[in-house]
């Protein structure tokens, strides 16, 4: 039999692809620094917005790593999150402290920090399965996102810093409840809105 009236599955790419495919190995790699490089600057601007807590500060990171695995897909923007990790690493003032350098990847925003790479991975890996397109499927994806991160946190507080689990809990789970429901639903809208724009055009 014949396969011809079988439909054809129309590939979905991301919203950073939309905006700016590439066409040859040079621009793509071109592109993909470019992006990198932005998605960095606004994950460093995101740190500095931040309300100072006992042990970990409240910021707009987890919006912008969320935001940045919807848009980028899960390859570029987990490599995001990485080239972010590696710039604090070699010293360079990315994170929520006012100085860069190992203290961060090492202390008690440990959890969070790695955590952003998973969940950067998983939020663009379901948006590249076009759950980006709806807003109560991002909500879920961004969710399991703002999971991924709080539970990293929580591990590290509650076993690599050894504060236990209640401590660790009411320090770096309960204060940020509340701030990552509100950030799941702005990514959550942002997103696919700007998709519908897009697809007008």
């Amino acid at each position: 039999m014949s396969n011809a009236s079988q439909p054809v599955a129309v590939p979905h790419f991301p919203l950073a692809a939309v905006l700016w495919p590439h066409t040859t190995n040079r621009s793509g790699l071109l592109r993909s620094v470019i992006l990198v490089a932005l998605g960095t600057a606004l994950l460093t601007l995101s740190a500095k917005v931040n309300l100072p807590l006992p042990y970990v500060p409240m910021t707009l990171q987890t919006l912008v790593v969320l935001v940045i695995g919807a848009a980028y897909g899960w390859r570029l923007g987990g490599l995001t999150i990485v080239a972010y990790l590696a710039e604090g690493a070699l010293g360079l003032p990315v994170f929520a402290s006012p100085v860069g350098g190992l203290a961060p990847l090492l202390g008690p925003t440990a959890g969070y920090l790695y955590g952003f790479v998973a969940a950067a991975l998983v939020t663009g890996w379901l948006s590249e399965r076009g759950w980006d397109r709806s807003v109560p499927l991002l909500f879920i994806a961004m969710g399991f996102g703002h999971l991924i991160i709080l539970a990293a946190g929580f591990g590290w507080l509650a076993f690599g810093m050894k504060l236990g689990v209640d401590k660790a809990w009411l320090v770096g789970v309960a204060p940020f409840i509340a701030a990552s429901l509100v950030k799941n639903a702005l990514g959550a809208t942002l997103v696919p809105a700007f998709r519908r724009l897009l697809d007008r055009r």
